[in-house]
């Protein structure tokens, strides 16, 4: 289902194989091109100027081996043993409820913390994360692809829960993956690919480039490069403060651990998610005070109303519906489905506050607000500072109508009633 035809085997197949050689030419477009258009490295390729064994490095480079290994056991250890109290998440198709242990914001502001100590100790330079930003980028991407490949087997051979089979095409078992919650030893690995590594080193690596922004300017930072970095961090400690609301998100409890959403958290995520601060570390200009300042607190306000939505529904649910939306009970939907074991459940739909404007309304301040931090790069660039927003628009829209169709197969004619009350996808009277 989705926005997109194809996704049988034709479309996992491109992106298995496109993906991880398009991530290099966005690194190249950055540092190479200037952030110019993909046109310029086309024509370069063509005239055989460049060539792709030239912008994909080796995978094995030691010390990029080492950042990712670090990084890696650090945010593990982190994951497991982090002090946070139990979560026991919704319910999968299969009637299971995982439970995950809710550390996400102390790992989080721990791992900043050490950051900026080892830094202003000088045991590591982050700049350093900028200069060594391909290799990194292929090192985590063969480790993603082989990675990929074990949650494959895993998943025929030792699942972890019942919430598991085969899509009959090993192509597909590859891409969409075979286990929905797969563990190894006790660590959740989709918790660990999308949150503690892809979240995580997305507010790492903003760092790290805001570094190399000061590095190349004197030792000051660009009031831009503050405007795109904050921005980002506030969004993040919002992912974090909401982590397990996450954890019972489409991306958790719907979508299967395989490339599409461990390689994209692994890989993806990394390279595609801060490519606007990577451009910004060497070419943020100088626009004025006013309008950087205008851009951060917009930005701020859409990242506010983003959490505020979440936060709606999240004590909708906690609360049963008995609670104030806009300083009034909210109407409720009280729709009935059938597990995978066979077991009548009942899930409320909420119909109040910021759901009442459109089914997915929070997707607007996110896109948003992406667009509010690549802002500081203004018209310097239309590619490298704004992929990330229009790649963000495109999944998102997508998302919205595979998630109609996954509630509509769940809720029948609930759903139905849902969609009759609250008419559009995302922008009223659009879409």
């Amino acid at each position: 289902g989705g926005l997109f035809p194809g996704r049988e085997s034709i479309g996992p197949l491109f992106i298995i194989a496109a993906s991880p050689i398009f991530i290099f030419v966005i690194i190249h477009v950055v540092m190479n091109v200037e952030g110019g258009c993909f046109q310029t490295f086309l024509r370069q390729y063509l005239n055989g100027e460049v060539k792709l064994g030239d912008i994909v490095p080796s995978p094995v480079d030691p010390e990029a081996m080492k950042m990712v290994g670090y990084f890696m056991v650090f945010e593990l250890v982190l994951q497991k043993w982090m002090p946070g109290k139990d979560f026991v998440a919704t319910v999968t198709p299969a009637g299971n409820r995982p439970v995950y242990k809710a550390n996400g914001m102390a790992s989080y502001v721990f791992t900043l913390l050490t950051l900026l100590l080892l830094s202003h100790f000088d045991i590591i330079n982050p700049a350093r994360v900028y200069d060594k930003f391909p290799e990194l980028i292929s090192t985590v991407n063969a480790f993603a692809i082989i990675f990929c490949f074990m949650l494959v087997i895993k998943g025929y051979i030792a699942p972890s829960s019942s919430d598991n089979g085969s899509n009959g095409n090993w192509i597909v078992d590859y891409y969409w993956g075979v286990e929905l919650h797969p563990r190894i030893l006790g660590w959740d690995l989709k918790m660990f690919t999308n949150c503690r590594f892809g979240m995580m080193f997305w507010a790492v690596g903003t760092i790290c480039f805001a570094h190399k922004n000061m590095e190349v300017n004197d030792g000051v930072l660009q009031l831009g490069m503050f405007v795109n970095v904050a921005l980002q961090l506030i969004y993040i400690f919002k992912f974090f403060h909401w982590e397990m609301g996450y954890m019972c998100s489409m991306d958790i409890q719907h979508d299967r651990a395989g490339f599409y959403i461990c390689w994209g958290c692994l890989v993806w995520v990394p390279c595609v998610y801060t490519s606007h601060s990577f451009y910004l570390a060497e070419h943020c200009p100088d626009l004025p005070v006013a309008l950087n300042l205008a851009i951060l607190a917009i930005g701020s306000t859409l990242i506010y109303i983003n959490y505020e939505a979440d936060r709606q529904r999240a004590v909708f649910r906690k609360s049963g519906g008995e609670c104030l939306i806009w300083g009034k009970v909210p109407d409720k939907i009280v729709a009935e489905y059938t597990t995978g074991q066979g077991e009548i459940k009942k899930s409320l739909l909420l119909v109040g506050g910021w759901w009442a404007v459109s089914r997915h309304f929070h997707y607007i301040p996110e896109i948003l607000g992406a667009l509010c931090w690549s802002l500081p790069a203004w018209n310097s660039a239309f590619v490298a500072p704004y992929f990330y927003v229009t790649f963000l628009t495109i999944l998102l829209v997508d998302r919205s109508f595979r998630d109609d169709e996954r509630c509509a197969n769940k809720y029948g004619p609930y759903w139905k009633e849902y969609c009759s009350r609250v008419p559009y996808k995302i922008v009223p009277g659009v879409v």
